[in-house]
């Protein structure tokens, strides 16, 4: 599988992890989003999800494109398994944006959880550690 520059995929974990850099913006959440679910759609499973949003420098994200992503994400997940996304959100400006997502994908197959360590985080996924920390 040929991998965006910012993604992992952790083979034995059954993982994706998405680091983010610079500002957070619709084109690369649009991006990662079909890259998602073209990953989905090719080998007919689902992944965990690990987004570490520690390298960000800003988010410029509505509160509506935030809403209908989430919704979106919802909706896609409904019938099918249970799957984590776990978000390392180191400052509250990013963590606003999360919680909404968190609250609109509640009660659905996508149990989203915002997390400030990588060891809590690496516990909720059942994964080691080491799985979600990379590169500098």
């Amino acid at each position: 599988m040929s991998l965006p520059p910012d993604v992992q995929f952790v083979d034995g974990a059954q993982l994706l992890v998405w680091r983010p850099c610079g500002i957070l913006d619709q084109r690369k959440v649009d991006k990662i989003i079909a890259f998602i679910t073209e990953q989905e759609n090719r080998f007919g499973k689902s992944f965990n999800r690990f987004t570490d949003i520690s390298r960000l420098d800003s988010v410029d994200l509505s509160f509506n494109y935030v809403f209908h992503v989430a919704l979106y994400r919802r909706l896609s997940r409904r019938g099918r398994t249970i799957i984590k996304s776990a978000f390392l959100v180191p400052n509250a400006e990013v963590s606003r944006y999360i919680r909404l997502h968190a609250l609109l994908t509640d009660h659905s197959p996508l149990k989203v959880r915002m997390f400030k360590e990588y060891a809590a985080a690496a516990e909720w996924l059942g994964v080691p550690v080491e799985s979600l920390m990379g590169q500098g």
